[in-house]
């Protein structure tokens, strides 16, 4: 059988930076073609960024993006690059009107040989690209080598049918797949499993290429993976980092006949692209690309929510971050995530305590940042809390909730001061019952710790402290600031479940009522308290006005607050 050495550049885009996008490319092509590749692919909308959201509905933006692909192809050819073709993900528009579209390109001798757009738009989660885009009706195939490659890009694949279908039909060798599949918990799995269902129904090797890096809430993890069509795995790249996949690939010979327009599944136009190139044997020594190990659990959420800061952070254009370091676990964790993502020396952090701050809790938040050497100071909010006393003679919850607010301007004051970016320690189970104090600890730019329940934060402290000392490293995060009940510490010996059911029994049933969407009833019938569920319920009812001004952060779970989960404010319903 033919061969056909493939690479996937399984790239970081930047959204609205086409300009470096497009250098990225060329700089990816070049290590691929080096390597000795015949066809190169990069992710979706590599040249654009993704997802683009309302910037796909500017007319300027969408024909910068098709301008800028006629020039990148140019520029692959002045660069020797020209004879490998190269698909690349950009916005493009539906031909001869102005319709955007989802589109990939393939790059060839300097010039753009083939376009097409994808034919099932997702509008669902945190997509909603029926807002956006106009589906395409074409299967695109590639002839290279005595090869045939059928084109689809992501949600291609993710429905029944369609291309997948049609790919079959026209007897391709080869479905290459490229995709903007942001991160969940456990999607790894489902991703395989997929992959492997697809290859089947096409009765072909499938390569799936995903980027990596972070936008916004978004992460996506790489995770590219090529499979056979008996869903032997060939090829899986790593999570969370860039890299190019080089692998040879022994495939069928193009014999179909079947002549262009053909009428396939869906009602896919079959369009060819004849590439020329003869059909090659297999090297005496093939090249075999790596199988990267996977991460567990822990691991990959933790890597998750530093690739998102880091993103956000460096993307956004800072160089420091800002952190309210309080001695306990939400605020802890959120340093030492910080510290992967940006350094130590770009970490900065205030203690602010009050009267009812215990020492333990002050001696905690000095020991973390002595074990990772990030910057620290204390700055006592005691005087402004009096003079704000003195003056209004708060009692009870405003009293506590004033001193939230007071840290919080502190911390914006630093902010703007010295320039660093304020990350908010709030986290799921939090934010879903209100437990949190607008203009308080929910000030911030970003919340790495937003879609992450208290259970997890447990285990990902854990799981930290044990990754640095596999490593020979002092761990993080402080014992005792793991090991100690949960505390606001807003009045004296104050505890979380003072407030809250343990967080346990709060996370399971937030679970089933977020992420699984079942009601009061449905829940109690699983055997939980009526009285628990009841309260929860509420709670995380009434407590919709104080997320939607939460700052974004990066999306780990099936329904985070914000992209996925929307819910209405002004809300009579309380039976869930």
């Amino acid at each position: 059988m033919p061969n056909l050495r493939l690479a996937l550049a399984q790239t970081d885009p930047r959204v609205g930076d086409i300009a470096r996008n497009g250098d990225e490319v060329v700089r990816w092509s070049k290590r691929a073609v080096d390597a000795g590749a015949r066809l190169v692919a990069f992710p979706e909308m590599a040249l654009t960024g993704y997802p683009v959201e309302d910037l796909a509905l500017r007319t300027s933006f969408v024909e910068a993006s098709r301008a800028a692909l006629v020039e990148v192809a140019q520029r692959l050819a002045a660069e020797g690059l020209g004879e490998v073709p190269v698909v690349l993900g950009y916005l493009g528009r539906k031909p001869q009107t102005s319709a955007p579209q989802n589109c990939a390109a393939v790059l060839y001798r300097g010039e753009v040989t083939g376009r097409f757009a994808k034919h099932f738009l997702p509008n669902y989660g945190v997509f909603d690209e029926f807002r956006y885009f106009v589906p395409g009706d074409q299967l695109p195939v590639l002839r290279l080598d005595g090869v045939d490659v059928a084109l689809a890009i992501c949600e291609d694949i993710w429905q029944e049918g369609g291309r997948v279908a049609a790919a079959g039909q026209a007897g391709a060798g080869l479905l290459l797949v490229v995709n903007g599949s942001p991160y969940e918990r456990n999607k790894d799995d489902q991703r395989l499993e997929l992959v492997r269902r697809r290859a089947a129904e096409a009765g072909c090797t499938l390569a799936y290429l995903n980027m990596v890096g972070g936008q916004d809430e978004l992460v996506f993890d790489g995770d590219s993976l090529v499979v056979d069509a008996a869903g032997q795995v060939l090829a899986r790249g790593p999570q969370f980092e860039e890299s190019l996949l080089v692998l040879d690939l022994e495939l069928p010979a193009a014999s179909s006949e079947l002549p262009d327009g053909a009428v396939l599944a869906d009602g896919l136009r079959l369009v060819r692209t004849e590439l020329g190139g003869e059909p090659a044997a297999a090297p005496a020594a093939p090249l075999t690309a790596e199988i990267a190990p996977r991460l567990d659990d822990e691991a990959e959420v933790y890597a998750a929510l530093v690739t998102g800061t880091r993103a956000y952070v460096r993307k956004n254009g800072f160089k420091s971050v800002l952190i309210g370091l309080s001695g306990g676990i939400d605020s802890a964790l959120v340093a030492a995530i910080a510290v992967d993502a940006v350094g130590a020396e770009n970490v900065h952090c205030v203690s602010m305590p009050s009267r009812y701050s215990s020492q333990h809790s002050r001696d905690d938040a000095a020991e973390l940042a002595h074990r990772t050497g990030l910057n620290f100071r204390t700055v006592s909010i005691a005087p402004m809390f009096d003079a704000y006393m003195d003056s209004l003679g708060l009692t009870g919850l405003a009293e506590e909730n004033l001193q939230s607010r007071l840290r919080g301007t502190l911390l914006m004051a630093i902010s703007n001061q010295e320039g660093h970016i304020v990350l908010a320690p709030g986290n799921k189970s939090e934010l879903a019952v209100g437990y949190s104090t607008l203009y308080g600890d929910s000030v911030g730019a970003f919340g790495p710790i937003k879609d992450v329940y208290k259970s997890l934060i447990f285990r990902l402290a854990k799981w930290r402290n044990e990754l640095a000392e596999q490593r020979g490293e002092t761990p993080p995060i402080p014992e005792n600031t793991i090991l100690k009940p949960p505390s606001a510490e807003l009045r004296p010996d104050q505890v979380d479940t003072d407030s809250l059911p343990d967080y346990d029994l709060l996370d399971t049933v937030l679970d089933l009522y977020i992420e699984g969407d079942l009601g009061r009833d449905a829940i109690v019938a699983k055997g939980f308290e009526a009285a628990v569920v009841d309260r929860v319920v509420r709670l995380v009812d009434t407590a919709e006005y104080k997320r939607r001004q939460y700052p974004p952060g990066p999306k780990i779970s099936p329904k985070g607050f914000g992209r996925d989960r929307r819910l209405p404010i002004t809300n009579a319903w309380r039976r869930g």
